[in-house]
């Protein structure tokens, strides 16, 4: 099982969401456990080492490496390629912006 770290950003933002928290902290811990089990709902995104996992109507942006999975946007912004303003989870409709 890879260990999943969480920035301050993306606990911010699981406080944000309430009673999905916890749906989207087991799915990404169910995740790092088995990756098969969800492979179905994690995209690369294109130019840039991070992942995007779906959960409802929820998107999770993360980067994966052999020990660990992290779930922070800073890791991902320093591809530069996802915007500065891109928060690590967010409904699905404005995860982007």
């Amino acid at each position: 099982m890879k260990a999943v770290r969480y920035s301050a950003e993306a606990i911010a933002n699981l406080k944000r969401h309430g009673n999905m928290a916890a749906r989207l902290r087991k799915t990404i811990n169910e995740y790092a456990a088995n990756p098969a089990a969800h492979a179905n709902n994690v995209t690369r995104l294109i130019g840039s080492p991070a992942s995007r996992m779906r959960v409802a109507d929820y998107r999770v942006i993360f980067v994966e490496t052999e020990q660990e999975l992290v779930v922070t946007r800073s890791a991902a912004d320093a591809s530069r390629h996802i915007s500065s303003r891109c928060d690590p989870i967010r409904p699905r409709g404005n995860v982007y912006d």
